[in-house]
C-alpha cells in the first residue's frame, strides 16, 4: 500500500479528506500489525503523529493520528483526518453533536418495501458473538439510542444464469442511502439486518448469505460527509463510487 491508493478528496490547512479503499483498516485493533490509514497518515503528515487522541486495544495504546471517525475495515469512502488539534477538538464537538452531515450507499438482500424509512433501535453488545453488536432485545451491557434513516434509490432481480442449475436461484436486491443520525459501532450494518435486509457480502452479519452482484467485499460505501471549520467555512465532500458499485448499479437496471 502506498499513497498513490489513498486518492485526497479535500485538502486545507485544517483537514485532510480521503477516499478510504475497502480492505485497509483505519488504525490498528491491538491484534493485527497490517498497515492502516492511520500510518499513511504518519508517513506522509508527520505532523499530525500527536494530533488527536489514542485508543486502548486488549491492553494496548493504538495510536489515532487526526481520527476523528472511522470507518469499518470493508468499508469504502469518505474519511476526514485533523491536522491539527484545533480541528480535531473543533470536529469532534460536531461529531458529539451530531451536526455533521454522513450518507451511505448500500446494496442488501431482498425488497425494501416503501420509498424511505427510519430505523429507530438500540443497539447493544450481541449475547452471541463478541464481535457483534445488536438491535435485539436482550444484548449484553447498556442500549444505546441509535437512529438511521435510508432511501430506496433502486430495486431489482439479479437473474439466474442457467435455467439448467436447479440450485441457482433469481435473487431480489435493494440499493439504499442511508443517513446515521448517531454513530454507534457498525450501526448501519446491525440496523439493516434488524429489518431482515443484511448488507450484501457482510460475512459478519450474514454470514450464511452468498455475496451476489459482482461483491466480494462488504458491499457499503460512504459516500459523502458536510462539516464546519474553524473558520466557519463549511465543507461538503463525496467520493466516487467505487466500480464494485457501479457494476452492482448496472446489473440492477
Amino acid at each position: 500500500m502506498n499513497e498513490k491508493n489513498i486518492p485526497i478528496l479535500y485538502e486545507d490547512k485544517y483537514v485532510l479528506v480521503i477516499n478510504k479503499p475497502a480492505g485497509i483498516a483505519v488504525h490498528r485493533d491491538g491484534r493485527s500489525d497490517e498497515y492502516t490509514i492511520a500510518d499513511w497518515v504518519v508517513a506522509r503528515y508527520p505532523e499530525t503523529k500527536n494530533v488527536g487522541e489514542p485508543a486502548r486495544y486488549l491492553g494496548k495504546e493504538v495510536a489515532r493520528p487526526g481520527i476523528v471517525h472511522r470507518l469499518d475495515k470493508d468499508t469504502s469512502g469518505v474519511l476526514a483526518i485533523a491536522k491539527t488539534q484545533e480541528a480535531f477538538d473543533f470536529l469532534k464537538k460536531q461529531f458529539q453533536g451530531r451536526t455533521t452531515k454522513k450518507c451511505y450507499r448500500a446494496f442488501v438482500y431482498g425488497t425494501v418495501e416503501g420509498q424511505s424509512g427510519v430505523i429507530e433501535k438500540p443497539i447493544g453488545r450481541s449475547m452471541r458473538d463478541f464481535r457483534q453488536w445488536s438491535a435485539e432485545r436482550g444484548a449484553r451491557g447498556t442500549m444505546r439510542e441509535a437512529v438511521t434513516k435510508y432511501k430506496v434509490l433502486r430495486r431489482g432481480i439479479f437473474i439466474k444464469h442457467s435455467v439448467f442449475d436447479k440450485n441457482e436461484k433469481d435473487e431480489r436486491f435493494s440499493y439504499l442511502e442511508l443517513s446515521p443520525k448517531t454513530g454507534r459501532t457498525h450501526q448501519i450494518r446491525v440496523h439493516l439486518k434488524s429489518i431482515n435486509h443484511p448488507i450484501v457480502c457482510d460475512k459478519l452479519y450474514a454470514p450464511k448469505r452468498p455475496c451476489a452482484l459482482g461483491f466480494e467485499r462488504l458491499a457499503l460505501h460512504a459516500f459523502s460527509i458536510e462539516f464546519s471549520l474553524p473558520d466557519n467555512s463549511y465543507v461538503s465532500v463525496e467520493a466516487p463510487l467505487p466500480n464494485d458499485f457501479e457494476t452492482a448499479v448496472a446489473l440492477l437496471e
